[in-house]
């Protein structure tokens, strides 16, 4: 069965975020991402990682005005420089943290030509990718669909893939995200499978909703299992909304 962990900014809201951890470990995960850990000293979070024993699995690069609407900056002209000085803080963490891989937020670029912003995007994942490299770290970027977020950059793996071919680091892939690609392609089995080797992260929620599995269409019972058929050995992130209290909801994890 696929390793599950817990998304922190999604889950255990009934509690203050330091205390999600312990939370999260009591619930039975051993593994927790979220979306940034900067409002915190990195000496603290990973005080909290280890205490708790848990994996940190994920975060993401610093990502803009986030209160703001900003959803990501690495395909906005004339934020490079924000963008690279967002690399060497997530560095900073992931390494303080010992978490393996961080991922891009491409961004909504509002009033951007559209070969202009993946121009950008490709040059800031070039000066990205060798850096986390040399730091032990995996770069990923994340399609999301554009119902939740109108106007988000990447938003299908077909983007997605044709950006990692047109990068070709071998320090980059992709982080597939089963609710936003059940909105914008479906096809999910398949297309997990097709691209297994440059997939280095999942997350979940079902749809339509956002919640936790068994809520909505979507059919992760076979879904689990069939990703550990081809051999999946990465971490799957609950990135989704519990539809009442955390802990109630989680009668979906397979034990």
């Amino acid at each position: 069965m696929p390793k599950f962990a817990a998304n922190l900014t999604m889950l255990f809201n009934e509690l203050p975020f330091l205390d999600r951890f312990e939370a999260a470990a009591k619930a039975g995960f051993t593994g927790v991402e979220y979306l940034f850990p900067y409002d915190f000293q990195p000496e603290e979070l990973a005080e909290r990682l280890k205490a708790n024993g848990l994996t940190q699995v994920l975060h993401n690069l610093p990502a803009g005005d986030w209160a703001g609407g900003e959803r990501g900056i690495a395909t906005l002209p004339g934020r490079e420089a924000e963008f690279q000085a967002g690399v060497d803080k997530a560095i900073t963490y992931a390494t303080a943290l010992g978490c393996k891989q961080v991922n891009i937020l491409s961004g909504i670029p509002k009033n951007v030509d559209p070969a202009d912003a993946r121009r950008v995007f490709i040059e800031n994942i070039k000066y990205a990718a060798p850096r986390l490299k040399d730091a032990g770290i995996k770069l990923l970027i994340e399609a999301c669909n554009t119902r939740d977020i109108p106007g988000f950059f990447l938003n299908n793996s077909t983007q997605a893939f044709e950006i990692l071919d047109e990068v070709a680091s071998d320090n980059l892939f992709f982080q597939y995200d089963i609710y936003h690609m059940q909105i914008m392609e479906g096809d999910l089995a398949p297309t997990i499978k097709a691209n297994l080797p440059r997939i280095a992260h999942m997350q979940l929620a079902d749809n339509p909703g956002r919640n936790e599995p068994g809520t909505g269409e979507i059919n992760y019972p076979f879904l689990f299992n069939f990703i550990d058929e081809i051999g999946y050995d990465g971490w799957i992130g609950c990135e989704y909304k519990p539809k009442t209290e955390t802990v109630a909801g989680l009668n979906w994890l397979p034990k």
